[in-house]
């Protein structure tokens, strides 16, 4: 059996706040860590990047030295690889928790509204999940062609994303789209260009959403893009979105016909229990209906 402690490195100024936070550590069974704290993102930073190492960080967004949003996009954008991250918050910050997680935080906690079995589940939640993604890393989760995810990343990352969204309460979208015309462009122009095509939408479709989506080919020409839906944000916009940048793309491109998708767009609501495959399902079916309107 692995004993080995837990690396935490806890960057906050508060010291009551720090301390109930090692409180609540010491109080939990079958957990053993260490912990380290600073009270600047200077201070952590110059530590964090000069080769110290920690299994996770707790983060706190009110900090001498920086505030706000601000804090958790200096501190992640530091590293090629970030180690995991969990955002600290006040009561008025909540949306900034989302925020952080929708910009690559692994989770938020709320302070005043942490006890020791949530910050435990959090730090192991954290944990895992950056273990899988460097694991699937070396899986076969990459679609050759387009470099994007295949069909199987798709659904592991989808999967751990839907928990994720069910667990902080927010929304989590999911766009279904496919490229009209293929079988036209590979019997007419040939499967070469029928390539060139469906790498040209995989570079639109990096362009059209965040590093922090999943965007993944999980067939011949269709496509699937999953994230964090921003508040306030209609889930057709961001079908409208892709659209918009394959017009774009067209005014640019040489060849003598113009790329078309067919996109459909569904959002998980919060609170309410669905899979994967009921997501797709949705999608799939407003995608469909989009075509047909076109023919």
């Amino acid at each position: 059996m692995n004993t080995k402690p837990l690396k935490l490195f806890l960057v906050e100024d508060n010291p009551g706040d720090a301390r109930l936070i090692r409180e609540m550590l010491g109080e939990i069974p079958n957990i053993r860590f260490t912990l380290e704290q600073v009270e600047r993102l200077g201070d952590a930073l110059k530590r964090l990047t000069g080769g110290e190492e920690a299994d996770v960080v707790l983060l706190d967004l009110s900090l001498p030295d920086s505030r706000g949003l601000e804090t958790f996009n200096r501190f992640h954008d530091a590293f090629k690889e970030p180690p995991p991250i969990i955002v600290l918050t006040g009561l008025d910050d909540e949306t900034i928790g989302v925020s952080a997680v929708q910009g690559g935080a692994q989770d938020y906690l709320v302070k005043g509204r942490v006890d020791g079995n949530l910050l435990a589940r959090s730090v192991r939640f954290a944990i895992e999940r950056q273990r899988m993604v460097k694991e699937l890393k070396l899986l076969s989760v990459t679609d050759e062609l387009t470099g994007l995810y295949n069909r199987r990343g798709f659904l592991t990352f989808g999967g751990e994303l839907l928990k994720l969204g069910r667990r902080i309460s927010t929304q989590v979208f999911l766009i279904y789209a496919d490229l009209d015309k293929m079988k036209w462009i590979n019997d007419t122009l040939g499967h070469a260009e029928g390539d060139k095509a469906l790498k040209e939408i995989a570079a639109i479709l990096r362009r059209a959403y965040r590093e922090t989506d999943i965007i993944a080919r999980i067939g011949g020409d269709e496509f699937v893009v999953m994230g964090i839906l921003a508040s306030g944000i209609p889930v057709e916009v961001l079908a409208e979105r892709l659209c918009s940048q394959v017009e774009i793309h067209n005014e640019k491109r040489p060849d003598p016909y113009r790329l078309s998708l067919s996109a459909g767009a569904a959002a998980y609501p919060i609170g309410a229990f669905m899979n994967i495959d009921d997501l797709l399902q949705r999608a799939d079916e407003m995608m469909y209906e989009q075509k047909h309107k076109q023919v």
